[in-house]
């Protein structure tokens, strides 16, 4: 079996890995890298092999770092299977058109742009979207659905079974078994490991055994604060920011975030914690996936179950409006008062958030609160970062508005937590490879894995090759 880590390799988005083994050539996740914008454009669109080379994909979940670039990989030349779970799909089958339209969209808006500059003589060359809506349509019909915990065959001598990752809905951790060449080799993807006792859906499964792992580290070198103080840094968020009379802006991902996010605030309206004031999830994507969730219930807990068994949605309560149309969204602008808006992306480098930030971030009285980790030259990291001025459309921008985080919602597991995660794979591993992870983050994390647990660690470079089994 050859490993190859395209993507995800010494950084934390554009989740690529190819395996080669049984006469197969399958890939693990086909994200789209995110950050600096000319970096990042020129990746995803110069895939490191022909799309037709691939038989198969095998997603771990929908995060758009991890599923976003499949539509490159068909226009490429890819035509096999993409296997996940039925929630997965459900979720794809919205992301992707989404991503598409972004795309194309945002070429329009910078296109428009381009031609003023062009007209004063600053400026020549239209930007091309990576990607098309009917790119997203031709990857669509590819999805295959595999249930969580049902072994499914890829080859003769080669299968795999997937187990709940509890990141997002259906997110899950896939181990290969091959035994192509004699004795079976086991390789286990962690995909994105989530935490345990957030809302909504299951913790993770304990992973089953195997000899080599590739693991997340993108909290490798942090610890989380307690999740169960959450609602009440939420609350407090939302009240100071509406006693100056100002707007919480949170940039949220579409896809877990903003459904943990309303079942909060919903829960605090409950409770009558927070002030009457209007709360929108301005986001077509959040909308539908939401909608993805409410078909979901298997992959609930316990406690999002209950809301259910009283008839309730945990999704939707009375001052909570969704929004679809984009003179909708243009309309809150002229509001007048406090009010909460959910928005997407969460990292801040595409969508609506990148409107309400550019008509908010200057006003003292407003907040802007980060609910998730924040890649590498992101909009979202310099706002974390606590950047006096950011540049949004290509214009500066200075930073007046509170910058508040809400760290406890994180759906990824901390160092403790993967160490946790772990532990059943220690007897028989014999090498962890660590991906997604900041270069501090993943040295970190694989000093703990060698010195606590006598583990063999190795952080790949992009494009590094490993011969296993």
């Amino acid at each position: 079996m050859k490993l190859t880590f395209w993507g995800a390799a010494g950084a934390v988005t554009g989740s690529m890995h190819l395996v080669e083994t049984a006469g197969k050539r399958l890939l693990l996740d086909c994200g789209l890298n995110q950050g600096r914008r000319k970096d990042a454009d020129q990746k995803n669109r110069n895939l490191p092999y022909p799309g037709a080379s691939i038989d198969a994909v095998i997603l771990s979940h929908a995060h758009i770092d991890h599923s976003g670039n499949l539509p490159t990989l068909v226009r490429h030349g890819f035509t096999g299977p993409i296997f996940s779970t039925p929630a997965t799909i459900d979720l794809c089958n919205w992301m992707l058109r989404d991503t598409a339209h972004i795309q194309e969209k945002d070429a329009e808006f910078l296109n428009k742009r381009l031609e003023k500059r062009k007209s004063q003589g600053l400026e020549n060359g239209a930007v091309e979207p990576l990607y098309r809506m009917e790119d997203a349509e031709r990857t669509l019909p590819l999805f295959r659905p595999v249930d969580y915990y049902r072994p499914h065959d890829l080859a003769p001598a080669l299968r795999y079974q997937c187990y709940d990752a509890g990141h997002i809905l259906g997110s899950s951790s896939i181990r290969l078994e091959d035994s192509s060449g004699g004795r079976t080799v086991r390789l286990t993807f962690s995909g994105d490991v989530g935490r345990p006792h957030l809302p909504i859906i299951r913790d993770p499964d304990r992973p089953e055994p195997a000899e080599y792992l590739i693991l997340e580290s993108t909290y490798g070198g942090r610890l989380h604060k307690d999740a169960t103080h959450v609602i009440n840094k939420l609350a407090d968020v939302v009240n100071r920011t509406a006693r100056r009379g100002g707007r919480i802006i949170v940039p949220a991902f579409a896809v877990g975030r903003t459904q943990q996010l309303v079942l909060l605030l919903h829960q605090l309206a409950n409770e009558k914690r927070i002030p009457s004031i209007p709360i929108f999830v301005d986001s077509p994507l959040a909308v539908n996936v939401t909608d993805v969730h409410r078909s979901h219930p298997e992959c609930f807990d316990e406690e999002t179950r209950e809301y259910l068994l009283h008839g309730q949605d945990p999704f939707g309560f009375g001052r909570l409006q969704y929004i679809r149309e984009a003179e909708e969204s243009k309309k809150l602008n002229d509001l007048h008062g406090p009010f909460v808006v959910i928005s997407a992306s969460g990292m801040c480098e595409q969508g609506r958030i990148l409107h309400h930030l550019w008509n908010h971030i200057e006003d003292p009285r407003n907040t802007v609160l980060i609910t998730g980790f924040q890649a590498q030259d992101t909009l979202g990291r310099k706002l974390v970062e606590k950047w006096p001025e950011v540049r949004i459309f290509g214009e500066p921008k200075r930073v007046r508005a509170e910058i508040s985080s809400l760290d406890e919602l994180s759906a990824h597991a901390d160092q403790n937590e993967l160490l946790q995660w772990i532990e059943p794979l220690v007897p028989t591993l014999r090498q962890v490879f660590l991906v997604h992870g900041e270069p501090q983050q993943s040295a970190t994390l694989a000093k703990r894995l060698h010195s606590d647990l006598g583990l063999t660690v190795t952080v790949p470079a992009p494009g590094e090759s490993f011969n296993i089994g």
